[in-house]
């Protein structure tokens, strides 16, 4: 990667430690004022971050009619919310900046071992208690610790935790694909104002990368969200929102990426908003291969079938060059059965210590050379 393309999509929130109070307002029912504090950068930062979508103090199963909440916590059982400290937009944005800006200080050089902000969005079928957990333990394997690669922000969309509730969920999942473009746009704004400032002052370079993973029916939150924020901000080409998206066993269209296919346009949005993106898939996701059947007129899964065509289709050259799948099937057992493959990425060491090589930015070529997409578990 190069250090002039890896700067577009480092961390955005140190701009909000500025002296001046600064406001933004964004066009929907979940406005976000900004007008910041100075805030200590020594002291002590949470260790958990949560942006839900949910009602009923943040554990229902619908949508919070009054918009976004915001929570913080240093422990304990996640899955309990009176662990959870609830704040103010302001509040959670003002420790977030101090947080990340608490990272090392790193040269362009080492721009593998720089700190991520990341944020995670799970699936279908997902109540509160088991987002909190999910996010949990994903934390403890990639987030903490002398290897940690920075810190892991939950958004929790409103999923019914019921199988029986695919398509309720779906519908879900577009209408919070909304709140989530809010908390990009913002993102994305804080982003371009940094890059200025960076240019002007290098001490102004940020700290951290902005990164995100995102699991089954999340991809699709993710979908819609990254293509209307690219709507939002008029379709930028200079600058990246983020440096590594994970599509983890996702539950979007195989072809999302090829120019002519119906949801090009949502692709090309992620395809022009992210430095890289990956996709983890398995043949052997038997609830990808329900999906694909019952729900979406036999289009296959990207976390079933992989890529459509690799590399994405054009209408002209350059290839797109930055979209990428891993088959991950080997990493999985034979003991794992079908429907548990759609979670075991977050289970399974090698899919974990892909996630992480990912995340830090090495090359996809270097990966695979050095058999780190590759699993001995199976067949």
């Amino acid at each position: 990667m190069s250090a002039s393309k890896s700067t577009r999509a480092r961390n955005v929130f140190d701009l909000l430690l500025k002296d001046s109070p600064t406001s933004v307002t964004l066009r929907s029912k979940n406005p976000i004022l900004l007008k910041l504090p100075r805030i200590s950068k020594i002291a002590p930062m949470p260790k958990y971050w949560l942006i839900s979508d949910r009602d009923k103090n943040a554990i229902g199963q619908g949508m919070n009619n009054g918009g976004l909440t915001y929570w913080i916590s240093d422990g304990d059982d996640l899955t309990n919310i009176g662990n959870w400290k609830k704040v103010t937009a302001n509040q959670f944005q003002s420790l977030l900046a101090a947080a990340s800006d608490q990272f090392p200080s790193l040269p362009p050089g080492q721009q593998e071992n720089q700190c991520h902000v990341t944020i995670l969005v799970h699936g279908y079928n997902v109540s509160f208690q088991s987002a909190a957990s999910f996010y949990q333990k994903l934390c403890s394997r990639l987030f903490d610790g002398p290897n940690s690669l920075g810190l892991c922000i939950l958004y929790d969309w409103p999923s019914l935790g019921s199988i029986l509730g695919y398509e309720p969920d779906r519908a879900h999942a577009r209408a919070c694909a909304g709140d989530l473009t809010d908390v990009l746009s913002m993102l994305f704004d804080w982003l371009v104002k940094k890059q200025a400032a960076a240019a002007k002052d290098p001490d102004e370079a940020c700290k951290a990368k902005v990164s995100m993973i995102s699991h089954s029916m999340g991809n699709y939150v993710l979908q819609k969200a990254m293509a209307a924020a690219w709507t939002r901000k008029n379709q930028p080409l200079l600058a990246s929102l983020l440096n590594q998206l994970v599509m983890v066993a996702a539950d979007v269209d195989n072809d999302l990426f090829d120019a002519g296919a119906p949801d090009n346009g949502d692709g090309n949005a992620i395809v022009n908003l992210t430095y890289r993106i990956t996709a983890l898939y398995s043949g052997r996701d038997a609830v990808l291969g329900m999906s694909a059947g019952l729900k979406h007129f036999g289009t296959r899964r990207l976390g079933r079938s992989g890529l459509a065509h690799d590399p994405p289709l054009v209408t002209q050259l350059p290839a797109t060059d930055n979209v990428w799948n891993v088959d991950c099937s080997s990493f999985f057992p034979k003991t794992v059965s079908g429907e548990a493959i759609h979670g075991a990425y977050f289970e399974t060491d090698g899919t974990i210590g892909l996630m992480r090589q990912i995340l830090r930015g090495i090359d996809r070529g270097v990966l695979e050379t050095t058999g780190t997409t590759k699993g001995k578990a199976w067949p």
